[in-house]
């Protein structure tokens, strides 16, 4: 896999596109109302309101853009790509030297949310366990540049 390819999950990429249809749509609709209703103040080089709904008008067709390139050039996984082996879009449990068990989804860059325990497969627990099967112990050289023993305990899709 190709360190600069993005990928994503089934999910992922139905919440882009969920997004992407919400922000030509609705979204937009709503910016050209408020882009009207400022012209209704008159003079448009002193009207704060007209400037403030252009902008939000040029961040949302950037957002669209950059949400359209990302469909166009994303590979999506599946949960029958691999076999029983960590890929993206499987859910991973893990202990840690200390016995501690935590649980993460290994997603593609763009899904990433850490207060979902979804990580990317460029993190380094991430490139650390993506190809291993359950019982295989894994060691993560941290950003800190500690180093951590994990082992994975089961994988599930």
């Amino acid at each position: 896999m190709d360190a600069s390819e993005i990928v994503l999950t089934a999910d992922g990429r139905q919440k882009l596109v969920e997004e992407l249809e919400w922000r030509e749509g609705e979204k937009s609709r709503e910016i050209i109302e408020h882009i009207k209703e400022a012209r209704a103040f008159g003079d448009l080089s002193e009207n704060s309101e007209y400037d403030a709904a252009k902008e939000e008008q040029a961040k949302n067709a950037a957002r669209i853009a950059e949400i359209q390139a990302i469909l166009a050039n994303a590979r999506e996984v599946s949960a029958t790509d691999q076999g029983l082996i960590v890929s993206i879009g499987c859910t991973v449990s893990l202990v840690d030297g200390d016995g501690v068990a935590t649980e993460v989804t290994l997603v593609g860059t763009t899904e990433t949310n850490s207060l979902e325990h979804k990580i990317s497969n460029e993190s380094p627990v991430g490139r650390a366990i993506i190809g291993r099967a359950a019982g295989e112990t894994v060691e993560v050289v941290t950003p800190s540049g500690k180093t951590r023993l994990y082992t994975i305990t089961k994988i599930t899709r």
